[in-house]
């Protein structure tokens, strides 16, 4: 995924350590926080903290990225702590075997459910994909959404009375570039704060009604049978205490355990 992001899009980050979620003989995961860069990029060469080094530095090892988060969302980030387990981890991937889920803030009253199928072509940056093959096709992408809960607010913005929030569970089957993004922008239910695929009038709305910046997208869970040991392996990242805030302010729960997911049928399905 693209790590090109506008400012606003940008948090403050904080000072080392990084949260470390899960770790073994293997492999490591922290919880990113937005704003983060994973590792070094030609398209942000005068940012001076990344995921990959930090981490290296804080547990005295070298690490091997396994995935990507854009910059600007928070969460699940894993690693593999040898060339040889990065190597046999990558077949979760590229063999779908790894369930991810996020959570995402939206415009307007999401549907309950919606299954998104829509091919994807991929968006190439000028400087880090000067390389890359212009000429590609859409790619399948897909992602599974579900509504949590929805909040409107009596305040009027443009032609509308009211200002409208959902907050979507998203599981995406492929990991095309701003998939998540692109899709629910597709279905006219932008994520909050993003300034590459959403509304910008609502985005200036939520930055001075909630005081915040960041692109309201987590990484919340990451699901996956280990490779040496067989067994099923749950990473969870908290949500933090900014968003909890958010959501209370909209009428939502306010502890993170109420936004744990309940679709059990859907963890770990592609591995049955």
């Amino acid at each position: 995924m693209s790590e090109q992001t506008q400012s606003h899009e940008i948090e403050v980050l904080p000072v080392e350590p990084l949260e470390i979620l899960y770790r073994d003989e293997h492999f490591i995961a922290i919880n990113k926080p937005s704003g983060l860069l994973v590792h070094r990029s030609p398209i942000d060469k005068r940012e001076t903290q990344f995921a990959m080094q930090m981490l290296r530095d804080q547990i005295g090892q070298h690490v091997y990225p396994l995935h990507r988060l854009d910059r600007p969302t928070s969460g699940v980030l894993l690693f593999a702590l040898s060339s040889e387990a990065a190597r046999d981890a990558q077949t979760l991937f590229s063999d779908k075997l790894i369930c991810k889920r996020y959570l995402a803030l939206v415009r307007g009253f999401a549907p309950e459910d919606r299954f998104i199928d829509r091919p994807l072509k991929e968006k190439l940056d000028k400087i880090a994909d000067k390389f890359a093959d212009t000429n590609k096709g859409p790619q399948e992408a897909q992602t599974q959404v579900h509504c949590l809960h929805q909040a409107s607010l009596p305040v009027s913005l443009g032609k509308f009375p009211s200002v409208r929030y959902s907050l979507v569970e998203c599981w995406p089957k492929t990991g095309r570039k701003h998939q998540i993004r692109r899709h629910l922008n597709g279905i006219n239910h932008p994520i909050i704060n993003d300034v590459n695929h959403g509304d910008n009038t609502q985005n200036h709305f939520f930055i001075d009604h909630f005081d915040c910046t960041r692109l309201m997208l987590f990484a919340t869970d990451l699901y996956f049978v280990h490779p040496y040991t067989q067994t099923r392996i749950h990473i969870r990242a908290p949500l933090g205490e900014q968003a909890l805030a958010i959501f209370a302010r909209l009428g939502w729960p306010q502890s993170e355990e109420s936004y744990y997911t309940k679709a059990v049928s859907m963890i770990f399905s592609p591995l049955e």
